[in-house]
């Protein structure tokens, strides 16, 4: 099944989906595959759409809603975008008062984002680890060396480090979501993977 991608319409994968869910981007998508197969979740009747960003999501509502009827739409949001994903379910017509409503119409927030979730699940030793694994060691160790990062926490490093090079996003969050067992999976993607298993 290919991830559909908004705002150019989802391509390719089920004729009537289940479910629609909802990723920011790339590396979304992609750690929501790798834990629905840790989790052994069926993404078979599932259609995971890249917004290509947030912002894009009410028109990628309205087009789902249209196309799909019967699909029940899901999706994952960071807490400081939680406002769109909000306004985007009151123009669907859904009484959403702020972002404690927002799991009760199927969408979850990061407290931070998905990376910040990924690394606090995993704890930083294990998140260098799988860094070090991916050939990216040498690559953190320059980060933690500039001036600007050479004191902060390993949880911002590792953070910064994850959005800092094109493509090391989606990887990295492919990779650390692969190394989460099953009960250490972050709420808001747990909640996720539940509701797409009962979709």
């Amino acid at each position: 099944m290919d991830d559909a991608r908004a705002p150019g319409g989802p391509v390719g994968v089920p004729v009537t989906p289940a479910a629609v869910v909802f990723l920011e981007g790339a590396s979304d998508v992609a750690a929501a595959r790798a834990l629905a197969a840790t989790r052994e979740v069926s993404l078979e009747r599932v259609r995971l759409v890249d917004l290509g960003g947030v912002t894009n999501l009410r028109r990628a509502l309205a087009r789902a809603a249209e196309q799909w009827p019967d699909a029940q739409p899901l999706g994952l949001c960071d807490a400081g975008e939680a406002h769109v994903a909000e306004g985007a379910l009151r123009a669907r017509g859904l009484a959403v008062r702020d972002a404690s409503d927002l799991p009760a119409y199927g969408f979850f927030v990061c407290r931070r984002d998905l990376e910040e979730e990924l690394i606090r699940a995993l704890g930083t030793a294990r998140t260098v680890d799988v860094v070090s694994r991916l050939g990216l060691g040498p690559k953190l160790v320059a980060l933690q060396q500039q001036p600007a990062w050479v004191d902060r926490p390993v949880a911002e490093q590792l953070h910064r480090f994850c959005g800092v090079a094109s493509g090391r996003k989606e990887l990295l969050a492919r990779a650390l979501a692969q190394a989460l067992t099953p009960d250490e999976v972050p709420e808001p993607l747990g909640l996720l993977l539940d509701r797409i298993a009962h979709a």
